[in-house]
């Protein structure tokens, strides 16, 4: 089947994109990837159909860490019902494999993650702010770096409310090597303890029974 339309995930928000004369096109890939670079060229394999941005920084974080997991979010879902042709056979164009198959899942939505779809998507990337005349230029850019910086501390969960996290980080890393050091200090007690068993009942400070291990070695040298 050919590819019929392409979804175009961003930090902005979904956009949809029709393939123009969708019959013809599949066979036109190496046309396409040389055209990629060109709107005005680019422009005549495909066209905006439809855009909803996200409505706010929470919501656009919550549907990219969808995305990134290749999850179909309800909004998503929602977004293609009521764009694609009802009672068609559309082919979308995806750029996740995952992404692709829960969309068939939970849209009914055949996707297609091949080289011509991927090539789609990259020159509707890179001509995005032009073609979907909701978006200004510096929007995406803008939204990306604002996502970004969101996405990132959602994924090494750094609270910014909290100005002493390296203060609680660094304790907590003295009480893990206090508790490695005796561990370790017990260790050299038990094994070295087999060897020379009366010294644990001389030297009890473990930094000085460490220190004598190390000077007696063998003792019936």
């Amino acid at each position: 089947m050919s590819l019929t339309h392409v979804l175009y995930e961003s930090a902005s928000g979904y956009g949809l994109f029709e393939v123009v004369q969708a019959e013809k096109i599949g066979a036109k890939l190496v046309e396409v990837q040389s055209t990629v670079t060109d709107l005005a060229k680019f422009g005549k394999y495909v066209k905006a159909k439809s855009f909803v941005p996200f409505k706010t920084a929470a919501d656009a974080l919550e549907n990219i860490n969808d995305v990134s997991e290749g999850m179909c979010s309800d909004a998503l879902r929602g977004f293609l019902q009521l764009n694609l042709p009802k009672g068609s056979k559309s082919v979308l164009g995806v750029s996740d494999r995952n992404l692709a198959g829960s969309i068939k899942s939970e849209a009914g939505v055949q996707c297609s993650t091949e080289e011509l779809a991927q090539e789609m998507i990259r020159g509707i990337r890179l001509h995005a702010e032009k073609m979907i005349s909701q978006l200004k230029t510096g929007d995406l850019s803008k939204s990306q770096l604002g996502l970004g910086h969101a996405y990132s501390r959602a994924k090494v969960k750094f609270n910014v409310n909290r100005s002493d996290n390296m203060i609680i980080q660094a304790i907590s890393l003295l009480d893990q090597l206090d508790k490695d050091l005796n561990t370790f200090a017990m260790r050299v007690r038990e094994w070295y303890g087999w060897h020379f068993p009366e010294l644990a009942k001389i030297v009890t400070d473990h930094y000085k029974y460490a220190r004598l291990t190390k000077a007696i070695k063998n003792k019936g040298a």
